[in-house]
């Protein structure tokens, strides 16, 4: 199932297409996705959607093998992505993935069988008002353990930093069942140890199931991904899923499989590999 753990990410600050070359990569998508792209007003937040829905497709192109005319990716009541597909891939029996973008960097991540959730977040400071003022707005979406090691975290900007992590990990951890903030950020606990072997409480108690990493991308960003058992999956969402219930020798193999390292790619590859794939050819 070692193939069915991806990550891909694209540092859109490298990619600069012309209005005609971004109009013909927005034209590869599906009628149904362009207009997503186009209610961002600002060419970097177009930049941005556009690449996520193009790592989507040629992620799943990628690994599944699938015509990428024949993809159809559609979105949950909360918005998580998935694939609408008829067929089954033995190999990969609950293959999802989840997209994040912030600052720089477009990422996607994928897993056979149990959910993933992507979150990344570029450790910008904030322009009106000072770091301690801008975090302060967050205190209610954490424990008071996590709040403290923000605080005590060193510089104004250590602290920034130290809030983003935490910040990072309990949106992936939302995005992979398939919620949102609706779920009450401050029910979630981050234990670690300097930023390894992390681990969540929910409502005080562990939650043994499930795993979650942190990647330092470098740019002043950071990505965490967490990994974990498809029976927290919102309703709407295991509705998508081919498999909720499994043995636990099963389980435990596949929540235990290497978290892979991100690949770096470029939008340039991305267009390549699903303009080949619409025409036919052989890559």
């Amino acid at each position: 199932m070692e193939k069915g753990v991806q990550r891909w990410l694209v540092d859109i600050s490298k990619w600069d297409p012309s209005p005609r070359a971004f109009s013909s990569a927005l034209s590869l998508l599906p009628q149904h996705d362009q207009p997503s792209v186009l209610r961002f007003v600002r060419i970097e937040d177009r930049k941005r959607a556009l690449v996520s829905r193009l790592l989507q497709y040629a992620l799943v192109h990628e690994v599944l093998g699938i015509p990428f005319e024949q993809i159809t990716i559609r979105r949950s009541l909360e918005g998580k992505p998935y694939l609408e597909y008829d067929g089954d891939f033995m190999e990969y029996p609950n293959f999802n993935f989840n997209a994040s973008h912030h600052g720089d960097y477009v990422g996607v991540a994928s897993e056979p069988l149990c959910l993933v959730g992507l979150d990344i977040v570029s450790y910008t400071p904030p322009h009106k008002e000072t770091i301690l003022e801008f975090i302060q707005n967050f205190t209610s979406y954490f424990s008071s353990l996590e709040w403290g090691r923000i605080l005590s975290a060193g510089s104004p900007d250590e602290s920034l930093v130290e809030f983003y992590r935490y910040w990072s990990l309990k949106e992936a951890f939302v995005k992979a069942i398939g919620s949102g903030v609706a779920f009450g950020l401050d029910r979630l606990e981050f234990h670690h140890t300097s930023w390894t072997n992390i681990h969540v409480k929910i409502n005080g108690k562990i939650l043994e199931d499930w795993k979650f990493w942190l990647h330092e991308l470098g740019g002043r960003h950071c990505a965490a991904i967490a990994r974990g058992h498809p029976r927290l999956a919102t309703e709407s969402y295991k509705k998508t899923l081919k498999q909720l219930e499994f043995n636990e020798e099963e389980y435990l193999a596949t929540l235990h499989l290497p978290n892979e390292s991100f690949v770096l790619k470029t939008a340039e590859e991305l267009i390549a590999i699903l303009e080949v794939s619409k025409s036919g050819r052989t890559a």
